[in-house]
């Protein structure tokens, strides 16, 4: 029999990228995230930063998790200098509308994560352009990408966002909301 000691142990750590205003939030998908160091998660506007890791990095990836990932490219001009002038008109209203849109249907209450965001971090989001040719490049280098979407989402139209991720492994998860969670 084989004792192992502590420090013998491997220890994992997953690449997570966080959503738009919110800090340490992975906690909540513990159900998504598999324990391996060469994992990358990101959750919405951290699906975009994780995506854009897995393609530039050169440290070894085998697996992508993108949970409800920020989608606005079908989304008007005017839509977007909307939710703009909104933030930058008051911030604070914006961003409590905002996380109560991400945890709907649920009443989750995700106070704990909240992180501000910035007029940037909002502009980077709402224009982030996903490419289909660089989803193609991160398949070819071996890559597994997974998206998880809820179909009552208020953030992100899910369907939508399906049918841009439908040649992946897309998962709809019924009665879910932005933050793949249930009525509760």
């Amino acid at each position: 029999m084989k004792i192992f000691h502590k420090k013998n142990a491997k220890k994992y750590y997953v690449k997570y990228f966080s959503g738009f205003s919110l800090q340490n939030e992975e906690t909540l998908f513990k159900n998504y995230i598999c324990n391996s160091d060469t994992t990358v998660v990101g959750f919405s506007y951290g699906a975009q930063k994780a995506f854009d890791y897995a393609y530039e990095t050169e440290n070894r990836v085998d697996r992508l998790i993108l949970l409800s990932p920020a989608f606005f490219q079908n989304k008007t001009k005017s839509f977007k200098r909307m939710q703009l002038h909104y933030f930058e008109s008051n911030q604070k209203n914006y961003i409590k509308q905002f996380l109560i849109n991400s945890t709907s249907p649920s009443t989750i209450d995700i106070s704990t994560y909240l992180k501000e965001g910035t007029y940037q971090e909002l502009t980077s989001l709402l224009n982030y352009q996903w490419s289909k040719d660089k989803i193609d490049e991160i398949i070819n280098r071996g890559i597994s990408i997974e998206v998880f979407l809820g179909s009552e989402d208020k953030i992100i139209d899910s369907v939508q966002v399906n049918n841009f991720f439908s040649f992946l492994n897309t998962y709809m998860i019924h009665g879910a909301g932005h933050l793949l969670k249930e009525y509760t």
